[in-house]
């Protein structure tokens, strides 16, 4: 994106971010509407229910006939509370006059409009591949919403308006989370881009009917290099319009709630590298420090807690974000684990995020920083599942206490977490090119196991070759990850029945983690 190969190993992505803002000078940002957010408020939809929006300065409108331009991109995503939070996201193509959003309890009746808020991007010519380009994003924050109903909804714009009898086929839906424990699915992945296989998986999860999905990082790949680098050229904005056109047949009725990696950091747009993912997404603002990581929340469904981390902040293989919180994520995830675990309505804590705490692949493997840093937190308040992505594989390993298989865990099998350990599962193969495995693959139907498997692990100094036992499970094919959420009364063992699932439909693995219910 601009800074010479050299200079920019040395460089934060701060510095990188300084260094691109120095380097496009004031008037050609002015030319082409440099970064400016949009919002105006909004009011009632249904009884008790409202829109919020933080006004800011008003984009730049171009003269469009309105009629002649359709929203694309939808995605959804849970605020703080899912039972009674949601937002709306999507893009359009040019600058449109007063977006907005239609709502209510059946098609036909969509009376409620509120006013979203609009967040413009812009992308000088020499910053990547890009040219001189400016997208547009649109979201309308929904609140005080009720738990456990479905609710339909049309997004538009002066000229083109949902409601409208020909434009009934552009509505969608949402179901909120339920009140009270009732079983649920959800499903996730890493590491998807736009591709074929990207798009096969999306359409695999869309008929696992799951309450929302976790996307583990490395959404599109617009920074093809992933290494927090301005230099990289091959910088594309436009790779996340067909990105969002791409998932929005699953993500505009299923909360898509992602979390950044290494390929998330884009210098050009804010000194954390998560300004471009800031316009596109909306995602829950109870982290520690939505300043420098935006993509750091917590959210609850039924009887499980949802931890997104921001592995960038202690990675040791790509620094770029290196000590960003300066300790409070780590901190603040521990009062998270803390404050879950005493709660007698949550039996479960699941915990997702980019690089591997332990994965045998021979292009990245396991984080140092992650093991350092979390894994000590995962046994501590003994988390039930951990969801990573970054190597494009799926691996899954036996249950690990202490850096050593604690219990072996056989495909079919049950991890008890309370006293044995926690199950680390690698989703990585949502669509980009696949890496590979020093052993056989080993999988639901062909299973090859091995005694251990050499790998290595990214530390402060460097790759340190490492022989390993925890491998159970490896697939290498594309995939995702299915888990269905039994609850159960008090006293009975509450269930998550975790399934890998191929791009062919076929099952790779399953296995269950069972906790006694509160």
């Amino acid at each position: 994106m601009g800074v010479p190969e050299q200079l920019a190993d040395r460089m934060s992505m701060a510095e990188q971010h300084e260094y691109l803002r120095a380097r496009f000078s004031r008037r050609t940002m002015i030319r082409g509407g440099a970064v400016t957010l949009g919002a105006v408020t909004g009011g009632a939809f249904v009884p008790g229910a409202t829109a919020q929006a933080t006004p800011m300065a008003a984009p730049r409108t171009e003269t469009v006939d309105g009629a002649l331009v359709a929203p694309f991109g939808r995605h959804l995503a849970y605020g703080s509370d899912p039972r009674t939070e949601m937002t709306v996201s999507w893009q359009v193509p040019v600058a449109v006059k007063k977006p907005f959003i239609r709502i209510g309890a059946h098609p036909w009746d969509l009376s409620r409009k509120i006013d979203a808020e609009v967040r413009t991007l812009y992308t000088p010519a020499g910053v990547g591949t890009s040219a001189d380009h400016t997208q547009y994003y649109v979201h309308a924050k929904l609140t005080h919403l009720k738990p456990g109903k479905t609710y339909y909804y049309g997004v538009g714009h002066k000229g083109f308006d949902p409601a409208a009898p020909h434009l009934v086929g552009t509505l969608g839906t949402f179901t909120t989370a339920p009140a009270h424990k009732a079983p649920f699915t959800f499903t996730a992945f890493g590491d998807q881009g736009v591709s074929y296989h990207g798009l096969a998986n999306d359409s695999l999860i869309l008929g696992q009917n799951p309450a929302f999905h976790l996307h583990a990082g490395d959404i599109a790949y617009a920074d093809p290099a992933g290494q927090g680098k301005s230099a990289d050229t091959g910088f594309d904005s436009r790779v996340w319009d067909q990105f969002l056109a791409q998932t929005e047949s699953v993500a505009k009725s299923v909360p898509w709630m992602v979390s950044y990696g290494n390929h998330d950091m884009e210098a050009w747009y804010s000194p954390n590298g998560y300004g471009g993912e800031e316009a596109r997404f909306t995602l829950p603002d109870n982290g520690p420090d939505k300043k420098n990581l935006p993509g750091v929340y917590s959210f609850v469904h039924g009887n499980t807690a949802i931890i997104s981390l921001d592995p960038n902040d202690v990675s040791y293989e790509i620094p770029a974000n290196l000590g960003i919180s300066g300790g409070t994520q780590t901190t603040w995830f521990e009062g998270q684990l803390k404050k879950f675990r005493a709660r007698h309505d949550i039996d479960f804590i699941v915990v997702f995020f980019h690089h591997c705490a332990y994965c045998t692949s021979t292009a990245h493997a396991s984080e140092g920083g992650v093991r350092q840093e979390w894994v000590p937190l995962f046994e501590k308040y003994t988390v039930d599942l951990v969801i990573n992505g970054h190597n494009h594989q799926y691996e899954r390993t036996d249950v690990i206490k202490g850096n050593k298989v604690a219990k072996k865990l056989p495909i079919g099998e049950t991890a008890y977490p309370e006293t044995e350990g926690v199950v680390y599962v690698t989703a990585g193969a949502a669509g980009r090119s696949l890496y590979a495995f020093t052993a056989p693959d080993s999988y639901e139907g062909h299973q090859n196991e091995v005694e251990s498997v050499a790998s290595f692990i990214n530390t402060k100094d460097g790759k340190v070759n490492e022989t390993v036992a925890w491998s159970r499970v490896r697939y290498l094919n594309y995939s995702f990850l299915r888990v269905d959420v039994e609850p159960a009364p008090r006293g009975h063992w509450a269930k998550l029945k975790v399934s890998g699932i191929a791009e062919t439909g076929d099952r790779i693995d399953h296995f269950t983690v069972a906790r006694k219910a509160k």
